[in-house]
């Protein structure tokens, strides 16, 4: 570090002659001729003239001290603007003290303070902004198995009833139907409400015992956009209310996979780079409002252990939440529906079906009284496509039949024989329906019209024997899927 020493005076320069009281007097100054200014003739009593004294002149101000001087008016006006616009609200400071639609209320977590601030504050960024807007409204779920071990997953509050809304895989081991629910680093007792397995949906309700609960604020998932900014939040690996923020990737994926005792049917799901790893299952995704889009369900795998690969998958809010709300109004949860049992047709199997086509769904049953009776739906016919979506397998036609709403108008395109036609079908709902049938069980191929060897749906039969067909596989891969 340099050292800086302060300097010592110089002496005072000058020509005279020091005098008996060591004092110094100075030369006579030459004037403007060169010569001695003139003094009085004579000794002390001389006579001479004395001189004039010339007027004292103004000694004119240095170039430094008038630059300094000009400096300070300078910042002084510029002081005086710069006051005028931030009075006028026309400056603002780059950062602020974010505003609150409270007076900047606060709430703790076990994430730490947090600020309750509205999405429209500018000097907040995106991020910041939505956390602390969500964040209160994302909950951890534990559930203890019949072992003794436990499993986390997430959950978002929807009212202050304590409905929580969740993945159905997340408390599908809860034997008795008990879980604990954390929030804000409080644990609370919960109870599976109700679930929709194939949906992969479910509902707890969580005594919060008069603690201040903030339900999530809904958005409106059909309005998202691939590059719309989204956030996950939850509980991944158990570390609660953790944020993760990306983009939506992609819309309208869908899968099905297989559970223990079904299978699972994800339709329309929006996919995102925003991390999904095992214990977000449940939480949330949100925009860039802080309002809930998805809930965060799947995600692909880089490797065994389940961790994200930046492809993560959400259920749709508007969907989730229509399920949600006919579990708490005690209803059974209905979906779209055909009526029909189909088989995946193959290059290598329909030749010797006979059909003129190598890839669609096969229509091996239908039942009766079903939508697809009324609309003149027959056995043998192929369906090829669903309003303008390729129809290429049984599992595809049934992912596009669940993409719909009950009394949705759909066209279908048909292979009768060497014939193509249009067949319009108003779908119905599977409530009343037997468990299999709408939750599609997966079982192996069984006798009679087993020749195909992907099929889906329901066990049946005809007069030319019984049925038995599985659920394919989706058009993701499945291996690389994990529930999260």
């Amino acid at each position: 570090m340099a050292n800086y020493i302060q300097g010592q005076p110089d002496a005072p320069e000058g020509s005279g002659t020091g005098d008996t009281n060591g004092t110094t007097q100075a030369a006579p100054a030459a004037n403007a001729t060169g010569t001695a200014p003139a003094t009085a003739a004579g000794g002390p009593n001389g006579t001479g003239n004395k001189p004039q004294k010339e007027p004292r002149q103004k000694k004119p101000l240095s170039r430094g001290f008038a630059f300094l001087i000009g400096l300070l008016g300078a910042l002084l006006g510029v002081a005086v603007v710069f006051a005028v616009l931030l009075g006028l609200g026309v400056l603002g400071y780059g950062v602020t003290s974010p505003s609150t639609s409270s007076d900047d209320s606060t709430s703790s977590s076990s994430a730490g303070q947090v600020i309750n601030i509205t999405t429209t504050d500018e000097d907040a960024t995106t991020a910041e902004a939505v956390a602390a807007k969500a964040l209160p409204s994302v909950v951890t779920i534990t559930v203890s198995d019949s072992s003794g071990s436990e499993e986390l997953g997430s959950g978002v509050i929807l009212d202050e009833d304590g409905d929580i809304i969740t993945n159905y895989h997340v408390v599908a081991d809860a034997g008795n139907g008990d879980v604990t629910v954390t929030m804000n680093g409080n644990s609370y007792t919960g109870t599976v409400l109700g679930y929709d397995e194939s949906s992969d949906l479910a509902v707890v309700k969580a005594d919060f015992g008069g603690a201040e609960v903030t339900p999530i604020e809904v958005g409106d998932s059909d309005d998202l956009v691939v590059g719309d900014w989204v956030m996950t939040i939850g509980s991944p690996y158990g570390l609660d209310q953790s944020c993760s923020a990306g983009i939506v990737s992609s819309l309208y994926r869908s899968t099905m996979m297989q559970s223990t005792s079904g299978t699972m049917i994800y339709a329309n799901l929006i996919q995102t780079d925003a991390a999904i790893n095992p214990g977000n299952s449940g939480g949330a995704l949100v925009n860039d409002k802080g309002q809930l889009v998805g809930i965060s369900t799947l995600n692909a795998t880089a490797g065994s252990d389940g961790s994200s690969a930046s492809v993560g998958f959400a259920i749709p809010a508007n969907y989730a939440i229509n399920v949600a709300d006919q579990i708490i109004a005690g209803k059974t949860v209905a979906h779209a529906y055909l009526g029909v049992s189909v088989q995946t047709v193959t290059a290598n199997n329909y030749q010797s079906a006979g059909l003129s086509v190598s890839q669609g769904a096969y229509v091996a049953r239908i039942v009766s009284g079903s939508p697809a009776e009324e609309a003149g739906l027959k056995e043998g016919d192929v369906v090829t496509a669903v309003d303008d979506e390729k129809i290429s397998s049984a599992d595809a036609l049934i992912l596009a039949v669940r993409a719909h709403d009950i009394g949705d108008k759909v066209t279908l395109t048909v292979v009768r024989g060497s014939d193509t036609i249009k067949v319009d079908v108003t779908l119905g709902s599977d409530e009343g329906m037997t468990d299999s049938s709408s939750t599609m069980s997966q079982q192996s191929a069984g006798n009679g019209g087993s020749w195909f060897g992907n099929g889906a749906e329901v066990s049946g039969s005809s007069s030319d024997g019984d049925y038995t067909y599985y659920a394919a596989t989706g058009k993701l891969d499945v291996k690389a899927m994990h529930a999260a």
